[in-house]
């Protein structure tokens, strides 16, 4: 017997299974191979879902949807106590579309969504017999299966977006279905699809703005500090030269808002701030030192280079604000924990007051007492705004109003509030260091 033949050998049998383990691992995606055939192979089609296999498998429907990769379902209490299984896509790790957005982001998104709200059901599957959570102890590693409308067959989405080149990594083939999301991942670079292509992102701008969320924006306003930055949100208020807007946050169940103050502009850019506008903002962000908040400015649009991607421009129109239903015990004292994780990153775990997330986003709340009423008189502009205090359950909430006119054109006055019960719809707004509600005409005010 040849030793050393058998011993080169092994060894040869040991680098190629090393290499086949290696080749696929999160995060990396310098695995290509030349040689690799550009003949299409459907894996999805070609991988079935066996229900009677000793994995763990529930039919669910979605709560919401968060990215490409993670997805809310409705589950029993029996396999999460607050009936919401957390979904990480397990081999699966799209481009962000939330947070700080990443080129292809939003397709892979778009593309979750789309094949889950066509699905006439949707299962999900543990990758071996129990409900694995991941590094952050809150989202479940699970294959997601769907049936798509008119079919009696599902399709794992997990591996659809290997397929389709959407993901950027795929686990490695120890896990359940990993020899086909390794294979998968090798066609799809071979053949270069979406984020293997070199091509840009049609969906992604490439200029020299931050391409943000407003999520990522408020919890993390310092790190923008004088910064270009671009994000979506509605336009809800327009107020002293200035615009309200705000955009919903699925991972957190939150809509956060920002002022955007565009000065003495007119036009075509004014025009697109209009109320109920889907705007993509792109300006800088500033510390408004008198009124001791954040705010955007020095907005970017270009009218005769439509294309620039650092223009402010309209997505669409006829949306509505939110006027999230707060109470005054939460609008007061409530803490909030926001985890922010990044992929394999450890979570970040950042705790904030309600108010200061809410800030700039519409809120209305109901049954306020009005104790006390402060007019302003000061020979100004703001002689005749009134500032309301207000209780509820002993919880003290300030209400400021602009100038207010009733139909006849006559002022209102404090005698129409004061020892009287209000409903109230505004925007959260920081004074004098507190939080208050802001409402800026008659119809935000509802008297009992």
């Amino acid at each position: 017997m040849n030793i050393k033949k058998s011993f080169l050998s092994i060894l040869l049998v040991l680098c190629l299974l090393t290499a086949c383990l290696a080749g696929c691992q999160k995060g990396g995606t310098d695995n290509s191979d030349d040689s690799v055939s550009t003949e299409f192979v459907d894996y999805v089609a070609n991988t079935t879902l066996n229900m009677q296999s000793g994995t763990k498998k529930q039919e669910v429907t979605v709560k919401s949807y968060i990215d490409g990769d993670t997805t809310h379902f409705f589950v029993p209490e029996s396999i999460d106590p607050d009936g919401v299984l957390k979904a990480r896509y397990m081999c699966v790790n799209t481009p962000e579309s939330t947070g700080k957005i990443e080129e292809w982001g939003k397709k892979a998104s778009n593309f979750t969504k789309e094949k889950l709200m066509s699905a006439s059901s949707i299962i999900v599957e543990s990758n071996d017999g129990n409900w694995n959570v991941d590094s952050t102890g809150d989202r479940y590693l699970v294959w997601v299966w769907y049936m798509p409308q008119g079919s009696d067959t599902y399709r794992c989405l997990n591996l659809e977006l290997i397929q389709n080149g959407l993901s950027i990594s795929c686990g490695t083939v120890s896990d359940l279905y990993g020899v086909a999301a390794s294979n998968a991942f090798q066609q799809a670079k071979a053949n270069k699809l979406h984020v293997f292509s070199g091509e840009k992102d049609p969906e992604f701008f490439y200029g020299d703005a931050y391409e943000i969320d407003l999520m990522e924006l408020r919890t993390n306003i310092e790190n923008y500090d004088n910064a270009k930055v671009a994000f979506e949100g509605v336009v809800t208020y327009n107020n002293n030269n200035s615009v309200y807007v705000e955009s919903y946050d699925a991972l957190t169940d939150m809509y956060y808002g920002i002022s955007v103050y565009y000065g003495y502009e007119t036009g075509a850019l004014l025009n697109m701030l209009k109320i109920g506008n889907l705007v993509r903002i792109v300006g800088t962000v500033t510390y408004y030192e008198a009124g001791g908040t954040w705010q955007v400015s020095g907005l970017s649009y270009r009218e005769f280079k439509p294309d620039d991607p650092g223009n402010t421009v309209m997505v669409s129109e006829g949306h509505k604000a939110a006027y999230v239903e707060t109470a005054a015990d939460l609008f007061a004292n409530g803490k909030i924990g926001i985890e922010i994780d990044f992929e394999d990153e450890p979570p970040v775990s950042k705790e904030f007051d309600y108010a200061f997330l809410a800030m700039n986003t519409t809120v209305s709340m109901k049954d306020l007492t009005v104790v006390d009423v402060y007019t302003t008189h000061n020979g100004g502009e703001s002689d005749g705004a009134m500032t309301l205090t207000c209780e509820s359950d002993g919880i003290e909430i300030t209400v400021r109003t602009i100038v207010l006119y009733d139909e006849n054109g006559e002022l209102i006055t404090e005698s129409a509030f004061l020892d009287k019960t209000i409903d109230v719809v505004g925007i959260v707004d920081y004074f004098s260091g507190e939080y208050q509600i802001k409402v800026f005409s008659t119809d935000d005010i509802t008297v009992h």
